[in-house]
This record gives C-alpha cells, structure tokens and sequence, in this order.
C-alpha cells in the first residue's frame, strides 16, 4: 500500500489535533464572550485562554504552510485501487478546501485581533497587527473566523465519514496511506 511519507503523515495528525483544541476553545472562548469568561474562570486563566488559542492560531498557520510545502515537494502517494470519478472529486475539493480555510481561519484572526486593537499574541511575544485599528472590521473579521471554524467542522465531519467508509464498508486500504 503507497503511504504519504512520515513528515507528511506527522503534519496531518499534528495539525488535526491542534484544530480539533482550537475548534473547541473557540467555541468556549464564542460560548462564554471575554466578561463570561472572566466570571466563570477569573482574568488569569482568561488571559490563558486568548493567549494559547491565538498562539496555536498561528502554529496551525506555519505547520499548514509547511505542510502545503511539503506536499508540493512530495505530492500524494497514488491509490492502490482506483476510485470513482466522485470519490477523486470529493477527495480533491475536500482536501483543496482544507488547506484554504486551514491558512484563512488563523490568518482571518490575526487580522481580526489587530482590527481590534488587542495584541496578537505568539507565546510571550506579541506579533504585528498587520493592519490598523478598526472596531467594525474588526467584527466583521471575527465573524469570518467564526464561519470557517463551521466550516471545518463540515469538512472534518466529512473527511471522518470519508475515511469510515472506505475501512469499513470498501475495506480498500485507503486509509493505511495516513496511518
């Protein structure tokens, strides 16, 4: 069975992990808003949650970056059986779409983070905003953000059901290439 090579399958768990923490501390960080957080957790823990999610951000953004690099160094190993004109469709757009919104979302939330005059925050650094101050924009951008993590979701829901019907229900192998 041709696998992707070892960096090329590290990267994708790699980044599938730290999407699947983002997605959910996105969805706390959207659920609870900054004073419910504060309330529920208190600043410092707050303060916590908006650095490490914007921190991760942007290493989801650079091990993209290096993965789309890698990917087109090494290209994809072929398929040991031959799918449908759909399956090669689907497959192809899901995965086009992922590298999309995988470097959109984090840099969707950097602008949207400088938009709104917080610091766009990479560990114990802070990184340039890149663009100036604009609360309305700002909005606009962390409502962009909130799209594409609905739909990562959509993708990843569909790549899981991808993935789950060819070991289960073809039992071709497919999914041996990322394992």
């Amino acid at each position: 069975m041709p696998r992707y090579a070892p960096i090329q399958r590290f990267l994708h768990w790699l980044i599938a992990l730290l999407l699947i923490a983002m997605l959910i501390m996105g969805t706390v960080i959207d659920s609870y808003g900054f004073e419910g957080l504060k309330a529920a957790f208190g600043m410092p823990a707050t303060n916590l949650i908006y650095k490490y999610h914007k921190t991760f951000g942007v290493v989801i953004l650079a091990l993209t970056l290096v993965r789309l690099a890698v990917r087109l160094r090494l290209g994809k190993p072929e398929y040991a059986q031959s799918l449908t004109l759909f399956e090669k469709m689907a497959s192809g757009a899901v995965h086009r779409l992922f590298y999309l919104l995988l470097l959109a979302m984090p840099a969707l939330g950097w602008l949207a983070t400088g938009a709104g005059g917080f610091p766009v925050e990479f560990f114990n650094w802070n990184l340039p905003a890149l663009i100036d101050r604009d609360e309305a924009l700002s909005k606009t951008l962390y409502g962009l953000h909130g799209v594409v993590g609905n739909l990562l979701l959509l993708l990843i829901a569909l790549h899981v059901a991808g993935a789950l019907n060819h070991a289960l229900f073809k039992r071709d192998g497919l999914l041996r290439r990322m394992l």
